[in-house]
């Protein structure tokens, strides 16, 4: 069983047969379906069904040659609106099955986002036509979360406010720079990371450590597109499982000025969400390049 498979609303559904009645109904019952050759004599495809908007689950296979569909895989996933970058994607076929992750250079989290594939026959379908790289895409991240807390705000007036908006730009500058091989902004970012963790360090003696970070984004367990996030919620929705009638939370969250959406089941979460509250928990990230307009 999926261990995520609980956040998109599905935490009874314990034993091999449920999963295997569960598969049954996404594949008879799909709202979408997505086809792709993978050799001469094989067909991928994948179905999804929606059990609540953009909340579902995607089962994957090959047809053979005798038309038959041989089911590989399935996967919850949830399909975020909301444009996380527009950095360049480059794409990993996994090694162990037909899936795939993404991995995008962001600036504004400092470290290399590892996502799960979530469309991957669009990404197929441009290699199969030999027209990858392909620049110009756009990126909606979104994650499942089996185990999070609401936390109350930071309180920070509107000079603070300006103050951290006015960093993060000047940091993204540097980042930038010294990617290119600036080495005064190379220089001036690690005293910044230095004067940072000196001033956290003399600061959590005294003070609880979420009163003093504000957000975070960082790599969590072994895997890699695994992560522990710290967010503050823009926006949230309460929505239901049609089959199993169990009750998620969908938030948009801004971590480190990057924007994602994250559903978790209402029995896996602690506290109300709010806007202005912050979402403290560990996700299992997803993606969904969108490919520029032919």
């Amino acid at each position: 069983m999926h261990k995520f498979l609980r956040a998109v609303g599905f935490s009874e559904y314990q034993n091999r047969k449920q999963i295997q009645q569960l598969i049954r109904e996404v594949i008879v019952r799909a709202d979408e379906r997505s086809y792709t050759s993978l050799s001469d004599s094989s067909l991928f495809a994948e179905f999804d069904k929606n059990f609540a908007e953009d909340l579902g689950i995607a089962v994957c296979g090959e047809f053979d040659e005798e038309d038959n569909y041989i089911y590989e895989y399935y996967y919850p996933y949830l399909r975020s609106r909301i444009v996380s970058t527009a950095e360049d994607v480059t794409v990993e076929r996994h090694l162990y099955r037909e899936s795939y992750a993404g991995i995008c250079e962001d600036p504004k989290i400092g470290v290399s986002l590892i996502f799960y594939l979530q469309n991957m026959i669009d990404y197929l379908k441009y290699k199969n036509q030999d027209r990858l790289p392909i620049r110009g895409t756009s990126l909606n991240l979104s994650a499942l979360s089996c185990k999070g807390i609401v936390m109350m705000p930071l309180q920070k007036t509107e000079r603070q406010k300006n103050k951290i908006k006015n960093d993060t730009v000047i940091r993204n500058r540097l980042i930038q720079a010294a990617k290119g091989g600036d080495e005064a902004a190379i220089e001036s970012l690690t005293l910044e990371d230095m004067d940072m963790y000196t001033t956290v360090s003399r600061m959590v003696h005294d003070k609880d450590i979420f009163s003093v970070v504000d957000t975070y984004f960082m790599p969590y367990g072994i895997e890699c597109d695994l992560y522990s996030v710290l967010g503050e919620i823009m926006d949230w929705k309460k929505v239901k499982n049609s089959m199993t009638d169990e009750e998620i939370f969908i938030m948009s969250l801004c971590c480190n000025d990057l924007n994602l959406q994250v559903c978790i089941n209402s029995k896996d979460l602690t506290g109300e969400p709010a806007i202005g509250r912050r979402f403290r928990g560990d996700i299992w990230l997803q993606g969904y390049v969108n490919y520029p307009n032919e």
